[in-house]
């Protein structure tokens, strides 16, 4: 028999046989690539919700542990305000400085900011806002800090014996303000000025480019307005309890969700503001996108409400979610009431 005669070819059978086992192999291939696909966007879904709510609680506690810093500033040389203050968001620099001593203020559930002129674009309903004030770390124009721009809010403080106003607060730019000194006295070598920070932090229901994401934000006092600066996105819960000192040793005897409520607050809330000294605060972050045939079944605590109740999120819907709670000490207030 020749080569050639032997050269038959697939028959029909054949080739269908080998055409279903090559779809099967195909099929069983794309199962496992469409699986590793889903399973890596949840990975990456997930990572996101946990880098979001990690970084959500780094900013908060960073900003909550310096409230109330002013450098150099002997703080027992401000004097306290008459009243706590009944509008954070105003321009005025007497205010200023006669609220520099509130370092933490809070609105539970956002209550009272109605009669402010605070604008908390599409502030979400039922969550906390809190004001910090304090200044920069570092000296403005010295060691890689920024240096001082005129319009800014600045705060000097005086190191000269011989200077009986202990610090000046003011805008950048105004003339014969900033003349407090350093220890020598000199009038030509004045003391550094830091940053006058004033900080309030929400929570929103977009995150300020179009989409209806909830959002951590933040408004910051740039000396002749407020900027609005989207922070977090997936945050969609925020809740304070705050520390409250009553007898002066720097630990605190109550943990409530709104200080003016607190026995030592009368007649004025302002003593109870003052008093905090820790603050604990719960987050709950999300996933940005739904995850496929999922569906939120957990309930999510977050602390106590003015009353003392449990504060109890429902289940959402085919968010993945979590909690993140810190309890952070403000240094400031606390550390000048320890004793040895």
């Amino acid at each position: 028999m020749t080569l050639r005669s032997r050269q038959t070819g697939l028959s029909l059978v054949e080739l269908l046989v080998s055409i279903t086992l090559g779809l099967m192999i195909l099929s069983g291939v794309l199962v496992v690539f469409v699986n590793t696909s889903a399973a890596r966007n949840e990975v990456e879904r997930t990572s996101r919700q946990i880098e979001n709510g990690r970084y959500a609680t780094e900013l908060l506690s960073e900003d909550l542990r310096l409230a109330g810093f002013y450098g150099e500033l002997d703080h027992g040389s401000i004097p306290a305000p008459g009243a706590l203050p009944a509008d954070p968001c105003s321009l005025t620099v007497a205010n200023w400085n006669a609220w520099m001593p509130v370092h933490i203020q809070g609105y539970d559930n956002g209550t009272g900011l109605a009669a402010t002129t605070c604008v908390l674009a599409n502030l979400r309903p039922n969550t906390d806002v809190v004001v910090i004030r304090r200044a920069r770390t570092c000296v403005a124009g010295v060691a890689g800090c920024d240096a001082a721009v005129n319009g800014k809010p600045y705060v000097q403080a005086s190191l000269c014996s011989t200077q009986a106003v202990q610090h000046k607060l003011g805008l950048e730019g105004t003339a014969g303000l900033f003349d407090r000194q350093k220890k020598n006295c000199d009038a030509a070598d004045p003391a550094g000025k830091r940053e006058y920070l004033v900080r309030i932090y929400f929570v929103s229901n977009d995150n300020g480019a179009g989409q209806n994401v909830p959002t951590l934000k933040r408004l910051e006092l740039t000396g002749a307005g407020w900027d609005t600066v989207p922070l977090v996105e997936g945050i969609e819960e925020f809740q304070l309890q705050y520390g409250i000192d009553g007898d002066s040793d720097g630990v605190p005897d109550a943990y409530v969700a709104d200080p003016s409520t607190y026995p030592i607050a009368a007649p004025t809330p302002l003593p109870s503001w003052m008093n905090v000294v820790t603050v604990q605060f719960h987050l709950l972050a999300r996933n940005l996108e739904t995850s496929p045939n999922y569906v939120d079944t957990k309930t999510y605590h977050m602390g106590n409400d003015a009353a003392g109740n449990e504060i109890q999120i429902a289940p959402g819907q085919g968010f993945r979610r979590h909690v993140y709670s810190s309890l952070v000490r403000i240094a400031n207030p606390a550390g000048r009431r320890d004793t040895p």
